[in-house]
């Protein structure tokens, strides 16, 4: 097919996600396409409570729903969480229908919702591209909800034009389950770099004054913790390295920030008056806007979850130049995190090696500075530049849409990535 007009491109998923919703406002300045959002619910523009965040209300404050073109189709049974059953949604096929469009691009795949967009795609004679970010490093499953899994992706396939890859370990993910039948490109799960980079230098200029309201003595290091109080996420493993690390050459220890909420706040909590640990600090949830501002105090990050799809947070951590630190089972650290090179890698759950890590960073500034610098530009390098890149390539291939029409600013593909990996 090839298109003397602006492609149409219909983009379905759960709800506006934080993450994904400069993408779309950067994908709707390309002068070629024409791009409108369906979602099932907009829960998570009007605010909403997460259990992951322990039954914290929350509300971002950054704009979800606009730069784009949207709607949110109506529901049949509603839902502020995502899973088989919910939420479920009418009008879906008629939707697609009446909009005439070109390609169809599906935010996930394990759902009713998903399984119905699929079905009116193939109806529709719609190519159909699909996106999400799960990997084979996941919980232990069952040998029937595996075999479950395989019959599923057997069957779906078929309805599938091509994937798109978050990253290394996602990519490998659909090799496994669909072989090299179904074409797959790559969409690096990225962030709003510019965004971070930004909100980061404007908080650099007021470090000390923060460093000063949270009650933080000058020049000690800062250890940050940035994510969700859960069991997969782990920080009980950081605190538990923490508490058993050697005091520094001025006799005391760096400060250890946690910065999130959840399930295992209280526990976390107990484990740290048990430790007798004084600069360990729990900081709760903080939004979107306010985060840059540990992110440019830190010296380290930590994140040292176990069976983590990709785990954003450390490319926003990046933007800042910092030393990152992440278990080998975040999703990101193939791509991302390069032990010694652009951070330090552990292994997941083991404790002695992650204190040992942390002992070796905050011996010595010039190494841990040297690894953030690196950091940073692999991260300039993993762009949504280089999704609207590799989104053209997909559409190119299923729908004809010319690859050279976009302004596309950074054309620099993420090193180790090829466009096309199943159909060359």
């Amino acid at each position: 097919m090839s298109l003397n007009r602006k492609l149409r491109l219909a983009y379905v998923v759960s709800h506006p996600i934080q993450y994904q919703v400069p993408l779309l406002r950067r994908l709707a300045q390309e002068p070629d396409i024409s791009l409108k959002a369906f979602f099932w619910s907009d829960f998570s523009a009007k605010g909403y409570t997460d259990e992951g965040f322990g039954g914290v209300q929350i509300k971002w404050d950054v704009p979800l729903l606009e730069g784009y073109d949207y709607q949110v189709l109506p529901s049949v049974r509603r839902s502020t969480g995502i899973s088989f059953w919910a939420p479920i949604n009418r009008g879906i096929y008629r939707a697609l229908k009446k909009g005439s469009f070109d390609v169809i691009w599906l935010h996930g795949y394990w759902n009713l919702n998903c399984l119905a967009t699929m079905i009116a795609a193939k109806a529709l004679g719609i190519p159909l591209l699909v996106r999400s970010d799960s990997t084979l490093t996941d919980k232990p499953r069952s040998g029937f909800r595996l075999a479950v899994k395989r019959a599923f992706f057997s069957i779906t396939k078929h309805f599938i034009s091509a994937v798109l890859a978050t990253g290394s370990r996602n990519r490998d993910y659909w090799a496994h389950y669909l072989g090299s039948d179904v074409p797959l490109f790559m969409l690096p799960y990225a962030v709003d770099n510019a965004y971070f980079q930004k909100m980061i230098a404007t908080a650099s200029q007021s470090r000390e004054k923060f460093r000063q309201q949270l009650g933080l003595e000058r020049d000690s290091p800062i250890i940050l913790y940035a994510s969700k109080l859960t069991g997969n996420k782990r920080c009980v493993d950081l605190i538990d390295a923490y508490a058993g690390m050697k005091p520094m050459a001025d006799g005391k220890k760096p400060y250890l920030l946690i910065v999130g909420d959840g399930n295992q706040r209280a526990s976390c909590e107990a484990r740290v008056r048990e430790s007798g640990e004084s600069r360990v600090h729990f900081l709760g949830f903080q939004n979107q806007s306010q985060l840059p501002r540990f992110y440019d105090l830190c010296d380290v990050f930590v994140l040292p979850s176990i069976c983590e799809p990709f785990a954003l947070v450390v490319n926003e951590v990046m933007n800042a130049g910092k030393t990152i630190v992440v278990s080998d089972e975040v999703g990101c650290q193939p791509d991302l995190v390069t032990e010694g090179v652009t951070g330090r890698v552990f292994r997941a759950m083991d404790v002695a090696a992650l204190r040992s890590v942390l002992e070796s960073i905050l011996v010595d500034s010039e190494p841990r500075r040297a690894m953030g610098c690196r950091g940073l530009a692999r991260i300039n390098q993993w762009s949504y530049e280089e999704d609207i890149r590799g989104l053209r390539e997909a559409l190119n291939h299923v729908a004809g849409l010319p690859l050279n029409r976009g302004p596309v600013v950074n054309s620099m593909v993420p090193r180790g990535w090829s466009s096309n990996t199943a159909s060359t």
